[in-house]
C-alpha cells in the first residue's frame, strides 16, 4: 500500500516533524514485518559472554571508579514516562466487576484479596485514608463492611488520589517510619550515593510524558532542598519527552492507516527505543541508565551502589585502553603492535575481528559508543536476555534480545533461547564520547531492523502498532557491548502493586 497523504494529513505530519517518506517506511515495516534475530549462542559465563568478577576485581574496579571518575561529568538517565496503570490491572478488573459490598471474591481475584489484606502496609495508605476523610468517609469502616470497590476507586480515580493515572515515579513506594518516598526520590538518593560529581553535583535526567511534567516539577520543588542538605549535594534535574517525530502510525489488519472520529491519522509513541534521541542529547562522560521502578529502600541499596561503581570503574578503565588503542592506530602501528591491539579487541572487548584486519578496519571497530550491561541470573522473569547474534553481514556480537525477536518455531533457535542463563535488568553504564572528546551521534549505531509489531483491539477494529528498536537492544545494537553478572539483589522492579509487599520493598 502506498501512502497518499491528504492536505490535512500533510499539515498533521508537519506538526509532528514527520515526513510522508518516514510514514511510508513505517507502513512497509507493517507489511513486511521485522526479521527475527539470528541467535548464535546464549551468552553465558561458560563461553565468555558474561564476565563474573572476582572479589579482587570488584575491589579494583571500585577503586578505579573513584580514581578515573574524578573530574568526569556523571549523569543518571532514568526512563520514567510510563503511567502506573498496569500496576493496578487487577484492581481495575475488580472495581469494574463489583460495586458496593463484595462477597467471596478471593478465588476470582486473589491478587486483590492480597492487596486488601495488606493495605495498611503500603506507603500510600495514609494518603488514601486522608483522601477518603476529605469526602467524610472512614476507610476502616468501608474495609470492615467489605465495600472494597469504593476504597479502590478512591485510590485509582483521577479526581481522588489518582494513582491509576500518575507515573510510577510519583507514587509512594517505600516507608521510613513516618516518612514515605517515591521512586523519583529513591533515584535522587541513589545518585547521591554513586553518581556524585567531584563538585558534589548530582545530575539526573528523567524522560517523562508531557502531561506529567507539572507533577514532576512540583515534587522536586517539595523535596530538593531536603535531599541537598541531607546528602551535601547540589541537584541538577532535567527532563525530556519522547520526540513526536519518533511516533509510529497505527494501521488496521490490511495495513491501511487508522483515523480517529475527526479523520486525523492516529500515531502512537515509538516505545523505549525512541529514547535514543533523548539520550543522544545528553552531555556527560559517564551515563548510568536504570528503569524508574527498579529501586529499593536504603537498607537494600548497598549492593546496588557497589556494583554501579564496579561497572563504572570497569567501563572507565576499558575506555582508556580503547582511547590509547585508537591513538596508536592513528599513528600507523607496525604489524606486531596491530596484532596486539587485535588481541585486545577480541579478548577484552569481545569484538569479532575479521581475519587479516587492517588498522582502518580495527579503528572503526573500536571507535564506537561503549556500554557495560549488568546481567542477573534468570529466575523466570519475562523479558530480554544476553545472546551472541549474527547480523545480516555475518558479524557476531553480543546483544540483548527480547523473546518477541526470536523465531520460536525454529527448533535450533528455540534451543539457544532456552539455554539462556541470565536476564537483562536494564542496568547499564555508558560512554558516548569518542577518543577525541566529541560526542557520537548515537542514531548512527541503531539497527532499524530490530522492531516489534503488536495488535490491539479498538472497539470492533484490530489496530496494529509498532515499536522502535528497544533502547537497550536494537537502539544500541552497534555499540561496543560487554555483559557482567550482577547480584539478583540489584534487581527489584515493581510491575504490580503487590510487588511492594515483597521484603525487598519493606522497612528494614
Amino acid at each position: 500500500m502506498t501512502f497518499k497523504p491528504t492536505k490535512k494529513d500533510l499539515e498533521q505530519l508537519q506538526a509532528l516533524s514527520l515526513s510522508p517518506e518516514r510514514v511510508q517506511q513505517q507502513i512497509d515495516h507493517f507489511k513486511e514485518g521485522f526479521p527475527k534475530s539470528h541467535l548464535d549462542a546464549a551468552a553465558t559465563p561458560d563461553n565468555n559472554g558474561i564476565r563474573c568478577l572476582s572479589d579482587k576485581e570488584i575491589t579494583r574496579y571500585e577503586k578505579q571508579y573513584r580514581t578515573l571518575g574524578k573530574d568526569k561529568k556523571i549523569l543518571k538517565f532514568v526512563p520514567a514516562s510510563g503511567a502506573a496503570t498496569r500496576m493496578f490491572k487487577d484492581l481495575y478488573s475488580f472495581s469494574s466487576t463489583y460495586f458496593g459490598v463484595a462477597g467471596n471474591f478471593g478465588k476470582e481475584f486473589p491478587e486483590v484479596k492480597t492487596f486488601l489484606e495488606n493495605i495498611h502496609s503500603f506507603a500510600f495508605f495514609n494518603d488514601l485514608k486522608a483522601c477518603m476523610l476529605k469526602a467524610d468517609l472512614d476507610i476502616e469502616d468501608y474495609l470492615h463492611r467489605g465495600d472494597y470497590s469504593t476504597v479502590i476507586n478512591f485510590l485509582l480515580k483521577e479526581q481522588y488520589l489518582g494513582y491509576g493515572s500518575l507515573p510510577k515515579a510519583l507514587l509512594k513506594f517505600h516507608r521510613y517510619g513516618e516518612v514515605q518516598r517515591t521512586p523519583l526520590e529513591e533515584h535522587i538518593v541513589e545518585g547521591a550515593l554513586y553518581a556524585r560529581n567531584t563538585d558534589s553535583t548530582v545530575n539526573l535526567h528523567f524522560t517523562i510524558s508531557p502531561e506529567h511534567r507539572a507533577g514532576f516539577r512540583k515534587k522536586i520543588a517539595e523535596v530538593k532542598q531536603y535531599y541537598e542538605s541531607t546528602f551535601g549535594i547540589k541537584l541538577k534535574i532535567t527532563f525530556s519527552e519522547q520526540k513526536h517525530y519518533t511516533d509510529i502510525i497505527a494501521v488496521d489488519e490490511q495495513n491501511i492507516p487508522v483515523r480517529d472520529e475527526n479523520g486525523s491519522l492516529i500515531f502512537r509513541p515509538g516505545g523505549h527505543g525512541a529514547l535514543i534521541e533523548n539520550l543522544n542529547e545528553q552531555r556527560a562522560d559517564l551515563i548510568f541508565i536504570k528503569n524508574i521502578d527498579n529501586v529499593v529502600p536504603d537498607w537494600m541499596k548497598h549492593t546496588t551502589v557497589i556494583y554501579k561503581q564496579v561497572l563504572a570503574g570497569m567501563l572507565l578503565e576499558l575506555r582508556e585502553k580503547v582511547f590509547d588503542a585508537l591513538h596508536t592506530l592513528d599513528n600507523r602501528p607496525d604489524k606486531k603492535a596491530l596484532n596486539k591491539l587485535v588481541r585486545f579487541a577480541k579478548d577484552e572487548l569481545n569484538i569479532m575481528v575479521p581475519e587479516g584486519c587492517d588498522a582502518k578496519t580495527l579503528h572503526a571497530l573500536l571507535n564506537r559508543p561503549m556500554r557495560i550491561c549488568g546481567m542477573v541470573k534468570n529466575l523466570g522473569e519475562p523479558g530480554g536476555g544476553p545472546f551472541y547474534t549474527i547480523d545480516t553481514k555475518g558479524r557476531r556480537s553480543l546483544q540483548v534480545v527480547e523473546s518477541a525477536q526470536v523465531n520460536h518455531n525454529d527448533p535450533q533457535q528455540e534451543k539457544i533461547f532456552q539455554a539462556s542463563t541470565h536476564f537483562n535488568p536494564v542496568d547499564l553504564v555508558c560512554s558516548t564520547k569518542n577518543y577525541r572528546g566529541r560526542y557520537f551521534d548515537l542514531r548512527q549505531f541503531v539497527d532499524p531492523q530490530t522492531g516489534f509489531i503488536s495488535k490491539k483491539t479498538k472497539g470492533a477494529l484490530t489496530v496494529k502498532s509498532q515499536e522502535l528498536p528497544g533502547l537497550w537492544n536494537g537502539a544500541m545494537a552497534d555499540w561496543i557491548t560487554l555483559f557482567v553478572e550482577v547480584p539478583v539483589a540489584t534487581f527489584n522492579p515493581v510491575k504490580t502493586v503487590n510487588d511492594l509487599l515483597r521484603k525487598e520493598h519493606r522497612e528494614g
